[in-house]
């Protein structure tokens, strides 16, 4: 029997501040007109969405094989801690969740937003799942970059000002640099055993060294943000403190540190996109 403690490694709590962070950025774009119960009922939706697409990826990557030889934390179907089918129904649950989270929000602004929620949920099981995986194609950081920045960060403020605006636009660039950061640490990480599993993320087609580059880029990228930003909501700029986060995992990353010594790097760009999420959110508020 699966214990709850497998369950809990399974949904990777470890994974969820690539889902509050732009949540709270959003909301942070909504300032002054924030609606706290929307508010919650779109981080509610971030969250169930984040489990379902680690349930649906341990999963998937479960009866492809791909997770036999993993160098990360184990996985339920790959380690057999949990049948297929049982983490195939807890991605479906979360799904489930996510879209009536997410139904509530469209009856109450737009029903565009029924069409939006349906496409995040495809990609989220696309990626690793069915017959062609983009997440096997090179694709995954597009996706991530689209859902975890630009879907997370804009449909947080429309849902609480039913408003759409250039400068929040803007506001979702870091979040999804950030978040494709952590995937593209991950991927770094696993990029042998991919390699060899025909698994084709992008840092396998591209190679160790401009998977590192590309890293680096990414992180840039997100505090150069911050300077398009402060056009419009000055005190963002206090973001720029998040900074001092990035220097260890800058370094660990440029020394050439391989497998189980990444997994330190998952755990520091997690804490940058959390700090530049909250003094970023901050700095959007005090200045609305």
């Amino acid at each position: 029997m699966t214990s709850w403690a497998d369950w809990r490694a399974g949904a990777r709590p470890k994974t969820l501040p690539a889902a509050i962070a732009p949540v709270l950025v959003g909301t942070g774009v909504a300032a002054p007109q924030v609606n706290i119960v929307r508010a919650l009922l779109a981080l509610l939706v971030a969250l169930a969405l984040q489990v379902g697409v680690n349930f649906a990826n341990d999963y998937s990557d479960g009866i492809k094989g791909s997770d036999s030889n993993r160098v990360g934390p184990k996985r339920l179907v790959g380690s057999g801690a949990a049948t297929p089918r049982a983490v195939r129904n807890a991605a479906l649950l979360s799904f489930l969740i996510a879209a009536s989270a997410g139904l509530i929000l469209a009856l109450q602004t737009s029903l565009w937003l029924i069409l939006v929620g349906a496409i995040a949920i495809l990609a989220a099981w696309g990626y690793t799942g069915g017959a062609r995986p983009y997440g096997y194609r090179a694709l995954g950081e597009v996706s991530v970059f689209i859902f975890f920045g630009i879907v997370a960060v804009v449909g947080t403020a429309y849902v609480q000002t039913e408003n759409f605006s250039w400068w929040g636009l803007l506001s979702a660039v870091p979040m999804g640099s950030l978040a494709c950061a952590i995937l593209i640490t991950n991927n770094l990480r696993d990029l042998p055993q991919d390699a060899k599993s025909g698994k084709q993320t992008l840092a396998v087609k591209i190679g160790d060294t401009s998977t590192r580059r590309l890293y680096i880029f990414l992180l840039f990228v997100a505090f150069i943000s911050v300077a398009g930003l402060s056009y419009w909501r000055s005190a963002s700029v206090i973001t720029l403190t998040a900074g001092i986060f990035a220097i260890t995992p800058m370094r660990t990353i440029l020394s050439g540190a391989k497998g189980l010594d990444l997994i330190p790097v998952l755990t520091d760009t997690s804490k940058i996109l959390m700090a530049f999420s909250v003094f970023l959110t901050f700095g959007l508020t005090i200045s609305s």
